[in-house]
């Protein structure tokens, strides 16, 4: 890592914020403070100062020259499912002849499917696989990541996949916080379902925290995985060892998810396609983050999260890519940043902020990471030459990113990530 970074002449340097705010809500989500003609100082990993061009310290040090370009955080990407055995296209071609999400998880496809392969691949076939996802998507501007287990459903596999998220932490590539999903499926061989939901509690958690091997823990609330009353066991059994809340919840049906997860004080509850207007007077009275996935709405054909309804009732939200094999299979947070903008009707500025700061929040990060703030790590996008910032939306499934540069040391155009 150089010791100082100097970009200079940035067309616009954006998402700016010396507030000390933690996350943006409702109408506030539509400003990005931003400076024209701008440099960006990195010193020693952090952000040390920056400003108008003629302002610009002269220094001896590693130079960028912006000219032409937008510089902002890099993307926070709060919910992934990155570390997976094998992808799952043959349930994609289910679903164009007809299937359903739940018919094919009926079938013993879903969740169960890359389960059972899991379970056939090697921790170090999974690290080699992940390790190559990860890099793809840290090319594409992600600077933070959320990493779940989920696919193990096993004592030995659960703990062999969090092993593999450590691994890739310890790669130093980017931030990593990893959370325990053991709760996303019911295995078949559990007709009573309270034994395996005994079995998280009282095998799993134990040996996970003895690892430390999970900052989060999750829980698939919805219709046909887990309850209302097995979702608020798991989470408070977490809770008991430390582990923050997160959840999975409304993407299928109303679950009662949203409800249980500011009941468990839930730092996050994820997908929420299903969402009205009980869910949404709820979460204005907590410290939750609603995260929206939309990339997962357009692969399964479903309907989207009302982003515009939330952020209008003064929501905050943010935005994640849910990378996995069988409903978003692509961490491509420029193309979520799109989605949100097409499909939910989010102005540029407002799936920014959510993709960024409102990001950071939903991993406990938003006081190091998430916007341009003296102090913060240096972790930031510059584009490629672009005429304005709603181009990048608008320009979707184009690689708009030049450079990503991660705490302070520069990745070059994807060959050395």
């Amino acid at each position: 890592m150089p010791k100082s970074l100097l970009i200079t002449n940035i067309k616009i340097l954006t998402g700016i914020d010396e507030t000390g705010r933690r996350k943006v809500s409702g109408a506030e989500m539509k400003i990005l403070q931003s400076i024209e003609n701008a440099f960006l100082h990195i010193h020693e990993g952090k952000i040390f100062s920056y400003g108008k061009m003629e302002e610009c310290p002269s220094l001896e040090c590693d130079t960028y020259d912006a000219s032409g370009r937008f510089v902002m955080p890099c993307w926070v990407d709060s919910h992934t499912h990155l570390v997976y055995a094998e992808s799952r296209e043959k349930e994609f071609v289910d679903r164009i002849n007809g299937l359903s999400y739940v018919q094919i998880a009926e079938r013993g496809g879903g969740i169960l499917n890359s389960a059972k392969r899991l379970q056939q691949t090697s921790e170090d076939e999974l690290f080699q696989t992940a390790l190559i996802r990860l890099k793809e998507i840290v090319a594409g501007g992600t600077g933070d990541l959320e990493i779940k287990s989920g696919y193990g459903l096993t004592v030995n596999d659960e703990l062999k996949m969090l092993r593999v998220i450590k691994r890739l932490q310890d790669e130093n590539i980017i931030p990593i916080k990893s959370t325990f999903l053991g709760a996303h499926a019911i295995p078949k061989e559990y007709s009573d379902r309270k034994k395996y939901v005994d079995l998280l509690i009282y095998e799993m958690l134990p040996k996970i925290a003895e690892e430390k091997l999970a900052v989060f823990i999750d829980v698939f609330c919805d219709k046909g995985f887990f309850t209302v009353e097995e979702t608020e066991r798991i989470l408070m059994a977490g809770k008991e060892y430390g582990l923050i809340p997160k959840i999975h919840a409304n993407e299928l049906d109303f679950s009662g998810g949203i409800q249980v997860g500011i009941k468990c004080n839930a730092l996050s509850v994820d997908h929420l396609e299903f969402t009205g207007e009980e869910e949404i007077n709820l979460l204005k009275n907590s410290e939750t983050m609603p995260t929206l996935l939309p990339s997962t709405a357009f692969f399964l054909g479903l309907k989207y999260p009302p982003a515009r309804k939330m952020i209008d009732a003064g929501l905050p939200v943010a935005l994640a890519s849910d990378y996995n094999p069988g409903s978003s299979p692509s961490g491509n947070m420029c193309l979520v940043l799109s989605l949100a903008c097409i499909k939910m009707k989010m102005l540029p500025e407002e799936a920014i902020n959510a993709a960024t700061l409102n990001g950071a929040y939903a991993l406990g990060m938003e006081k190091t990471h998430g916007s341009i703030s003296k102090g913060k790590m240096g972790s930031v996008i510059i584009t490629k030459k672009i005429p304005s910032l709603a181009f990048l939306p608008y320009s979707f499934g184009n690689s708009l990113v030049e450079e990503v540069i991660v705490e302070g040391g520069k990745m070059r155009n994807r060959k050395d990530t």
